[in-house]
């Protein structure tokens, strides 16, 4: 059963793994009360490849945040991503039963956005892919377009169309068995990209059309927005490990040295580099380190964030949306964190490109500036989209015992009833 005063957060990267408990104040509002951050070695590409790895890390990034927050917590929102991630949209289409069937009246009911969502899910997917998530667009009433909600609203013919997101059924099993292994039980599996757009994207932005880019360590997510909802979702198999590798193998130091100078010293933009920096290499097999110009290390980073850059820009372009993308491009995840990074996607994908925080909000307390980094986005995201779902929940539980409550009184009216004809 979730507790609806706590909410866990659990975000399985490629290369971190990341644990947020947040608890409800007096006012109804989250507030980050512990936070636990572990190196992540058991996935690649988004996807588990050593399970033991996984559910240690996961086991101590949460373990962490209990210490921290001194709650001992049982269950948590996670988020998925990676490879195996795909998107697609579809269409649905059913007549109106209507609310009043004695009526010719047919005013549209919850039973039939219920059925013309179903009607839009009946793809086909393959045997070894489920569906994580299926986000209505838009509907449309008899000749009426551009509705979004249409709810009591009187027509014979309900269209919808949706936004269906899949993964592959051993990628979400996996996922969870090393939650569960680590002693916690999953709500749900949230796509990463989706509680990412929470945390950074702003409503303005979402309404005109925006493309969000998670730039993790072994993936690059991408979620586009068109009219304010999803459009489409696609992954990119390449991020920050990739860059860590080409800085290792060029200048032939490991992969930690690699990655602690592509964090102090990296940077894929020329304007910003000063003629005169140096950066330390730290020397192998008892060599002493050398110095070399930081423009070396730009040589290395620049190709690959722009491969990677053309690759979302290729994939924009095959697209046929409706109408321009006004709201650009935002960057998030660790990979975001790169200098120059904005002015490089905003170059080559020809949008305005801006860093993607964590935004503070009335929502969430306790964000601090360490937290407001696009790092956490995900894992931010993720606790706000689990506090959502676990209120609608609520609500939904609270609605089926109000209709249960009905159906008793029903039933005992009509017993009464029954005892007042046969006995008096």
């Amino acid at each position: 059963m979730v507790n609806n005063e706590i909410v866990v957060a659990l975000d399985i990267g490629s290369t971190w793994v990341r644990a947020v408990i947040c608890e409800r104040d007096e006012d109804g509002n989250l507030k980050i009360m512990g936070v636990g951050v572990k190196p992540s070695t058991g996935l690649r590409k988004g996807v588990v490849v050593n399970i033991e790895a996984t559910l240690k890390a996961v086991g101590a990034a949460i373990e962490d945040a209990e210490m921290m927050s001194g709650l001992e917590v049982h269950d948590c929102w996670a988020g998925i991503g990676g490879n195996h991630i795909n998107g697609l949209n579809s269409r649905g289409v059913v007549g109106v039963t209507g609310k009043k069937r004695d009526t010719k009246e047919r005013e549209i009911s919850q039973d039939d956005i219920d059925r013309v969502i179903e009607a839009a899910k009946a793809v086909v997917i393959p045997t070894d892919r489920q569906i994580l998530e299926v986000i209505p667009q838009n509907f449309k009433v008899d000749d009426q377009k551009g509705i979004r909600n249409p709810m009591d609203m009187i027509g014979v013919r309900l269209e919808s169309e949706v936004h269906i997101i899949t993964c592959t059924v051993t990628g979400a099993q996996n996922l969870i068995k090393c939650i569960n292994r680590a002693g916690f039980r999953v709500n749900e599996l949230i796509l990463q990209t989706l509680a990412a757009g929470r945390a950074v994207l702003t409503q303005e932005e979402i309404d005109l059309g925006v493309v969000l880019l998670d730039l993790g360590g072994g993936t690059t997510d991408v979620l586009v927005y068109v009219e304010g909802t999803p459009y489409s979702t696609y992954t990119i198999p390449a991020g920050g490990t990739q860059v860590t590798s080409d800085i290792s193998i060029i200048k032939n130091i490991s992969q930690e040295n690699a990655e602690k100078i592509k964090i102090d010293a990296g940077c894929c933009w020329d304007s910003l580099l000063d003629e005169d920096e140096v950066v330390i290499v730290p020397g192998v097999g008892g060599r002493s380190p050398m110095s070399i110009p930081r423009s070396q290390i730009l040589a290395i980073i620049k190709p690959r964030m722009e491969e990677l850059f053309k690759m979302v820009k290729q994939h924009l372009d095959t697209l046929n949306l409706p109408r321009p993308l006004g709201g650009g491009v935002v960057l998030t995840g660790g990979g975001a964190q790169l200098t120059g990074v904005v002015d490089l996607a905003n170059e080559i994908i020809k949008l305005p490109a801006r860093l993607g925080s964590p935004i503070p909000c009335a929502q969430l307390g306790g964000l601090v500036d360490e937290y407001r980094a696009p790092s956490y986005a995900t894992v931010i995201g993720l606790a706000l989209e689990g506090d959502r779902r676990s209120g609608a929940d609520t609500a939904d539980r609270g609605a089926d015992i109000r209709q249960g409550e009905k159906k008793n009184t029903a039933l005992i009216g009509k017993l009464r009833a029954w005892l007042r004809e046969e006995f008096f």
